[in-house]
């Protein structure tokens, strides 16, 4: 089999274990498989220098910002969830000038930071509008950051106080996130990020 990466980060596969198209859905056939018989797999890849392929995200995920620039989000959400504060992490920015997050943080592992220095969790959702809950996790997006194309990097985010849960309707039962949902349900969030990211702007 074939493998080759296209221009949008698309992975296409080509060979004699390919199907040749859908029965009798000429149109759905096209969309799979172009005019040189390259099936297109709706997944983001990459292939090394060893000639592994290295499958980063889905194609339907990508996010295309204002200026034109694909970003997929998995690889900067895996990042930031490596931070032990970060719990989850959504990425946002299609169409936009910047990307922003939503992060649910590690409650564990924060408030038993929060008692070591000494600051009040009872109430967790008021803690996280604390100038030291806002130092702690701009240190660790910072760090993330540090390691992204400028173009990736996450300039404005808020913090939730609440997980991300298959109850609530933002996980699939194999946990992973549903973005449309999550956007739906925080489209006031997130307006308020961009928002505020344009009038610190102005003020600048």
């Amino acid at each position: 089999m074939e493998l080759k990466i296209a221009d949008d980060g698309e992975i296409l596969a080509k060979g004699p274990n390919i199907m040749k198209g859908y029965y009798n859905m000429p149109e759905a056939t096209a969309e799979a498989v172009d005019q040189e018989g390259w099936f297109h797999t709706g997944d983001i890849g990459e292939i090394d220098d060893g000639g592994f392929l290295k499958i980063t995200d889905r194609k339907k995920e990508i996010i295309v910002n204002a200026y034109g620039k694909n970003v997929a989000p998995a690889p900067i959400e895996n990042a930031l969830k490596s931070s032990q504060f970060i719990g989850q992490a959504v990425v946002i920015g299609d169409r936009r000038k910047i990307l922003a997050a939503l992060v649910v943080p590690d409650f564990e592992a924060l408030e038993s930071w929060a008692e070591r220095e000494g600051h009040d969790v009872d109430e967790i959702a008021a803690f996280l509008k604390t100038a030291a809950a806002m130092e702690l996790f701009q240190k660790e997006i910072d760090n993330v950051n540090k390691e992204l194309a400028r173009y990736e990097q996450i300039r404005v985010w808020e913090l939730l106080p609440n997980d991300f849960t298959i109850e609530t309707g933002e996980l699939t039962p194999t946990q992973k996130i549903k973005r449309r949902v999550i956007g739906s349900k925080y489209a006031s969030v997130i307006e308020s990020l961009y928002q505020r990211s344009e009038e610190a702007k102005t003020l600048q």
